[in-house]
């Protein structure tokens, strides 16, 4: 009887043992939250779509004789950036490393598998990686509206491949990879100092570095196809919801939260810049509404997840501000930012970086509270950020550019800048006969 009752106490205890552990938490693995993993795979494939979405937008406002080397500058980053990323760039940007840059753990994806990445991210390590994927996608390609026209593409490639690994991942591992910005405090909440002013700022340079399309200012370059760029800007901000709700990493509030303030400050931004251009110049443009739209979207992009539906309609009415001039200052200097690049991303996501020290809330995201909430040691903190991404990016970004220049030209020649990059890079017409005509009308910039 007594060999029993220890064979039963036995028995017992070793069906225990493993509920034991799991209370404990000290061998479960965290459980992958379905509803959050399919959110986050609609999500990853509406931040893709941006990039495309981005080739419209900036083909539409270029001449005809090179729409197709434009929206090739964006599609070629889904190739190059995303094998970059897969290969060494999420590692060097979301593992441990310290706080300036993540090791090698991550290397060709080791140890990124289907399991989930770790509370509170409940969603396949992969599938984070991939929607980690599209943000790098689309920065490198953002640069490329400053420099249209006039860059090889063979350079571009190369420039855009390097700048991925050496500025776009430190500075988010700085952020978002546990960093010393992360230490610090900084708010980002989906990519205003990651993303827009780190693009921003590198557009700025490589616009200098190549100097002004040849003819600039004095030959005026049109937009060849308006509804392209609006239906880019559509686009955009349809996929912008993935961009800015998915980087709550979960179906929960704080998705839509996001979700709403990504709808409501671009239409803040839309309504001011529509009464700025109608008080300057009596005509409203569609050019100017989807700029609106992008600068609107740009500077909410960091607040997203950490203001309430007020804050971000004021946010959105301020940035039409400073990006609407903006465009009209670097328009009477001799900086040929093609497509404006540093006034909707640079400037607007300085704003959108600052305004969120302002507006940020901690009742709402349980973060931190900004200067509006009695917090303005926060604004100070997004101003280091700011100033931080400026600097590495722009030194970095001006490195690059002059040891490639010494490698192979940037520019194309005068005769292939005449002739159109997309015959003489591409070797294709984006619109035949068509686009030839279009170009003796004046309209092939």
């Amino acid at each position: 009887m007594g060999r029993l009752r220890a064979v039963l106490s036995v028995t017992v205890m070793a069906a225990c043992v493993p509920s034991l552990l799991f209370a404990q938490g000290s061998t479960a693995a965290p459980e992958i939250n379905q509803a959050d993993t399919a959110w986050m795979l609609t999500s990853t494939a509406l931040v893709l779509l941006m990039t495309p979405a981005l080739a419209f937008f900036y083909g539409g406002l270029v001449g005809s004789k090179n729409v197709l080397n434009t929206m090739m500058m964006s599609f070629i980053a889904l190739a190059f950036i995303g094998v970059i990323w897969a290969v060494v760039g999420y590692s060097l940007a979301f593992s441990t490393g310290n706080d300036w840059i993540g090791d090698t753990s991550f290397l060709f994806l080791q140890g990124v598998g289907l399991e989930a990445k770790g509370a509170p991210v409940l969603i396949p390590h992969l599938l984070y990686m991939a929607y980690q994927a599209t943000f790098a996608i689309i920065t490198a390609a953002l640069i490329s509206g400053a420099i249209i026209g006039r860059m090889r593409f063979s350079a571009y490639v190369i420039f855009i491949s390097l700048w991925a690994i050496v500025v776009y991942c430190p500075i988010a591992h700085w952020v978002w990879g546990g960093g010393w910005l992360a230490k610090m405090g900084a708010l980002d909440f989906a990519g205003g100092t990651v993303v827009h002013v780190n693009a921003g700022i590198a557009a700025f340079v490589a616009a200098w570095v190549l100097g002004p399309r040849r003819g600039y200012p004095k030959v005026p370059t049109l937009p060849h196809n308006v509804p392209f760029t609006l239906l880019g800007a559509g686009l955009l901000w349809f996929g912008w919801f993935g961009f800015n709700s998915g980087s709550a990493v979960a179906a929960n509030g704080i998705a839509a939260l996001a979700f709403t303030t990504t709808m409501l400050a671009p239409a803040a931004t839309l309504a001011v810049w529509t009464l700025l251009d109608a008080a300057r110049t009596k005509k409203p443009t569609a050019v100017g509404a989807a700029t609106a739209i992008v600068v609107g979207l740009v500077a909410v992009t960091p607040a997203a997840g950490f203001i309430g539906p007020m804050s971000a309609l004021i946010l959105g009415g301020i940035a039409a501000i400073p990006s609407y001039y903006g465009l009209q200052i670097r328009a009477r200097t001799s900086l040929d930012d093609s497509l404006d690049v540093v006034a909707a991303h640079g400037v607007g996501g300085t704003v959108g970086a600052l305004l969120t020290g302002v507006f940020a809330q901690k009742a709402l995201n349980g973060v931190a509270d900004g200067a509006w909430f009695g917090n303005p040691g926060q604004l100070g903190i997004q101003a280091v950020a700011v100033l931080a991404a400026i600097v590495y990016s722009g030194t970095l970004s001006f490195v690059l550019l002059k040891v490639i220049g010494l490698m192979i030209p940037l520019r194309a020649d005068e005769r292939d800048e005449s002739t159109g990059l997309d015959e003489t890079q591409h070797g294709e017409e984006a619109y035949g006969l068509l686009g030839g005509v279009t170009t003796m009308i004046g309209h092939g910039g």
